[in-house]
């Protein structure tokens, strides 16, 4: 009874141990219909089409989950229409891929000077450092980043003319 047990545990741990290193593939071999949405999407987002860009990256991670550059493009994406958080999320994925992509890392730490999570963006450029050895243009681009801060908060043209408005009628008589 006790081997039984014992037995089937072991078995357990070698067939979630197997099938997790035969899901990860290098880069090479990623599914070529992926890498062909991928390139697609690159040519929709030059031409300004972000929306065909997201969903044809979102097809490409369909057919292959792997595709580390998709997510990479998706996270760029989202930063360009300020959606800080989502961008990291992406950069985070391609990161739980390869955590030493040096594009990943830079990018997500660009998002969280957007966000205003200047350490974690600093922990990041530690680690580009550490991977880089030598100056390199991903640490001095996160770096600038850093540097110059999140961007100011705009305000609503709503709350500028309701603030407006009390100082106008203050010099009324």
């Amino acid at each position: 009874m006790r081997i039984t047990a014992v037995s089937a545990a072991a078995a357990l741990l070698v067939l979630t141990v197997s099938s997790s290193l035969s899901a990860q593939r290098p880069d090479s071999q990623i599914d070529p219909r992926s890498l062909e949405l991928v390139r697609q999407a690159r040519a929709a987002q030059g031409a300004g089409n972000l929306g065909g860009a997201n969903d044809l990256l979102e097809t490409a991670l369909a057919v292959d989950p792997r595709n580390r550059e998709a997510f990479v493009l998706l996270a760029d994406i989202a930063r360009t229409q300020s959606l800080p958080g989502k961008a990291i999320r992406f950069y985070g994925e391609a990161l739980k891929l390869e955590p030493n992509d040096l594009a990943a890392l830079r990018g997500q730490g660009e998002a969280m000077v957007a966000k205003g999570a200047i350490e974690r963006a600093k922990e990041n450029l530690g680690k580009i450092k550490t991977i880089c050895k030598n100056a390199c243009a991903d640490a001095t681009t996160l770096a600038g980043s850093i540097a110059k801060g999140p961007p100011p908060t705009p305000v609503a043209a709503n709350d500028a003319a309701t603030k407006a408005v009390p100082a106008k009628e203050a010099a009324k008589p």
